[in-house]
């Protein structure tokens, strides 16, 4: 996993110089930026931030502001000239975590984003927990992507607001569902998914509000809906793009009044549900073209969470892999079993369009073929044969399990197999930053030129930012 990283914001080449080869002797990860607005593409990467006050657009209290509103937890150390004491001091109250007057001592300054780094740390790992302990299952994700979208759910859950929760298939909608009510005060009362793909289109509207006896043909009794045996608790609609537009307008009702009409009857019911909605489409492209009611988005997507891909939060890889060997050895009645370090290499390579859900049922399977108590890189290529698996994948398992081998009779040598790996790596990263060269250098650990250098030789295209 990638080391946190220590944001320098400041308009002194002289000052950014100093506190980066101080720090980066000290074993930090560390950025700079000369400015403010410079400084915000960056906060996603860092894990400390230390700005000047005084700097030209974007002053250190208005850096401060934004990082507040964004990420309260990201801890800001304000550098202020002599004089400017009075305004670090209310910086601090508005949310900074300490200051320093210049002429600084670098030593002072090393020891106090070290503590700042260790709170955040220690913070982070709280959250955690009690998300953790509200669930009653253990979360994965100490990647940024993740972390935001965990403190995005602890402070919405606790608000009783209907969300929307977006994202591809198979990257944890559901459980982000399930972890906004553990963490709300509907947690002891029920909690009920409607899975709105999964019900044919004319009997969606008697599941979700019930039905009365003869109401239609095989009704045979009456039939309490989802609704209400949600009542006091939340309702997850699972895939709620699939409602038909006939359903969606008596949920648009449910949703504004509180009230639900069961199929064939005349009477009215008050309910008290929190709803929280799931997709893995657009709903604003749907609406315009006409397959769900804009009206109706707007008022599921009070708050909307995103829920990131797995391409996005490589970091996370290892350890997801790691919790679900546990998880499977357990249901498997296996002994311990642990990933080689090839494997968690390969693992790391691949990609991954079923997102977790992909990545835990390939362990599953793992698990349930695994022939002692270490799940090898070996044993995933040859899982994988049927979905031609890329060279890169096999280059990282090669590179991490240190092997040397010669190339196979006509097969790629070992030079093509590397390089194979490394463009891979690169095309990712610029997928994953939509195309923005200094983005996907920064990710990399590289600098842009050298990044250009990569892409041209690997064909990948010129143009960038």
């Amino acid at each position: 996993m990638t080391a946190p990283a220590v944001l320098l914001v400041d308009d002194e080449p002289g000052v950014l110089y100093t506190l980066r080869e101080v720090l980066s002797d000290r074993g930090h990860r560390v950025l700079t930026a000369a400015s403010g607005a410079a400084a915000l593409p960056q906060l996603d990467d860092a894990a400390v931030v230390v700005t000047d006050l005084q700097m030209p657009g974007m002053t250190g209290l208005e850096l401060i502001a934004a990082i507040t509103a964004r990420d309260p937890s990201l801890p800001v150390i304000l550098l202020t000239a002599h004089g400017s004491e009075k305004i670090a001091v209310a910086a601090v109250k508005a949310g900074a975590y300490d200051y320093l007057t210049k002429p600084f001592d670098i030593d002072e300054v090393a020891v106090v984003i070290e503590r700042a780094l260790e709170a955040r740390a220690l913070r982070v790992a709280n959250k955690t927990l009690a998300a953790e302990r509200a669930l009653g299952r253990r979360i994965i994700g100490d990647s940024r992507p993740m972390r935001r979208l965990l403190d995005a759910t602890a402070r919405v859950a606790s608000r009783d607001v209907t969300v929307l929760v977006r994202g591809e298939t198979g990257t944890g909608k559901e459980f982000v569902a399930h972890l906004l009510h553990a963490q709300s005060a509907r947690a002891t009362r029920p909690l009920v998914r409607f899975n709105c793909a999964a019900i044919p289109a004319d009997l969606a509207e008697a599941e979700l509000f019930g039905h009365v006896k003869g109401a239609f043909t095989g009704a045979v009794g009456a039939r309490r809906g989802f609704f209400a045996e949600a009542d006091g608790g939340t309702l997850v609609l699972d895939e709620v793009g699939e409602l038909p537009l006939a359903v969606q307008a008596k949920l648009l009702r449910a949703l504004q009044e509180g009230e639900i009409q069961p199929v064939g009857s005349g009477r009215v019911e008050k309910v008290d549900v929190r709803v929280v909605a799931s997709t893995n489409r657009d709903l604003v492209a749907e609406a315009k073209a006409g397959h769900f009611r804009e009206d109706l988005y707007y008022r599921l997507a009070v708050v909307e969470l995103i829920v990131p891909p797995l391409r996005d939060r490589v970091d996370d890889i290892p350890a997801l892999a790691a919790e679900f060997a546990r998880r499977y050895g357990d249901k498997f009645g296996l002994p311990a079993l642990t990933l080689e370090p090839a494997l968690v290499a390969a693992l790391c390579a691949a990609s991954w369009p079923g997102n977790v859900r992909q990545l835990e049922n390939t362990i599953a399977r793992l698990a349930a073929l695994a022939h002692d108590s270490t799940l090898t890189a070996a044993d995933f290529l040859e899982q994988r044969g049927h979905e031609a698996p890329t060279v890169a994948v096999a280059a990282a398992a090669a590179v991490a399990a240190g092997e040397e081998e010669l190339p196979a009779e006509g097969g790629p040598s070992l030079r093509e197999q590397v390089e194979a790996f490394e463009r891979g790596v690169i095309a990712r990263a610029l997928a994953a930053t939509g195309g923005n060269q200094s983005e996907a250098a920064r990710r990399l650990g590289t600098s842009r030129v050298t990044l250009i250098d990569k892409i041209k030789k690997y064909g990948l295209g010129t143009g960038g930012r």
